[in-house]
């Protein structure tokens, strides 16, 4: 592309081009429910941008779509409007607006509202994906390391991570699919995952062995809240996975040029 074209903005409408797939799969075997999550999401999210973006003079943002689109697919159901609005404001403001907006925060936002909600209501159930839009997971993850706007480190890193632990008998088949769907969703978000070439390798393989770890001794859990707890742990994990990248280039440094 040309020079000059890559701002924030232009990311986010890439990555919501690439999880279109899964999106509309999403909403097509969800249906009339699927779709009011969805618009409450979009509306609370995009509220509480739009109150940030004029209080600090900014154009708004299209990453409050990013986040809406991960809570209403992967929220505890029968939440209700209050929790639900409740979870989704938590997460917008204190997991991204407060650090600045989009490009500036640690953890993604969608990660931050569901840790609350699966935390703080832990009554209510999460959701069963359905097949096909497991399936439109990948997609989804090849548009997205097409265009760049998604590591393919961390995908590959967890790929090879989890045919790993399958290939060594680790149960929980079942928890590979919500896997691969808050991978793409979350996991690989280009902000809140690692950013240098051997960190984001060690990111993915992180959330994937965070997830065999959960599979051996976490057995009341569901899925998605186990992705979605592996999914916090290893973003919380990417700066330091960073700073090792670093520190062993250093050292390889040194030792290669004896300074």
């Amino acid at each position: 592309m040309i020079r000059g074209l890559w701002d924030r903005e232009t990311v986010a409408l890439l990555l919501l081009a690439a999880l279109l797939p899964m999106a509309l799969t999403w909403l097509w075997f969800g249906g009339v429910a699927a779709l009011g999550r969805l618009a409450l999401a979009l509306v609370i999210s995009g509220g509480w941008h739009l109150i940030f973006m004029l209080a600090r003079a900014q154009p708004p943002s299209l990453s409050g779509a990013l986040a809406a689109l991960a809570v209403a697919m992967l929220a505890p159901e029968d939440l209700g409007l209050v929790r639900l609005v409740l979870g989704i404001s938590f997460g917008a403001v204190f997991g991204e607006l407060v650090f600045g907006g989009w490009g500036r925060n640690v953890v993604h936002p969608a990660t931050v509202t569901l840790a609350f909600l699966g935390f703080g209501f832990p009554a209510f159930p999460w959701p069963d994906l359905d097949l096909p839009v497991v399936w439109a997971a990948l997609p989804a993850a090849l548009i997205g390391v097409a265009t760049g706007v998604m590591p393919l480190g961390v995908i590959g890193g967890a790929v090879l991570a989890g045919g790993l632990a399958l290939a060594l008998g680790v149960p929980g088949v079942a928890l590979w699919p919500a896997a691969a769907v808050v991978l793409v969703l979350m996991v690989a978000d280009p902000v809140t995952s690692a950013h240098t070439a051997l960190g984001r390798w060690l990111n993915g393989a992180l959330y994937a062995g965070l997830l065999a770890l959960f599979a051996l001794h976490w057995a009341d859990a569901a899925p998605v809240q186990m992705a979605v707890a592996a999914a916090l742990l290893a973003a919380l994990a990417a700066p330091a996975l960073d700073e090792a990248a670093l520190a062993l280039w250093s050292a390889r440094r040194r030792t290669r040029h004896g300074f």
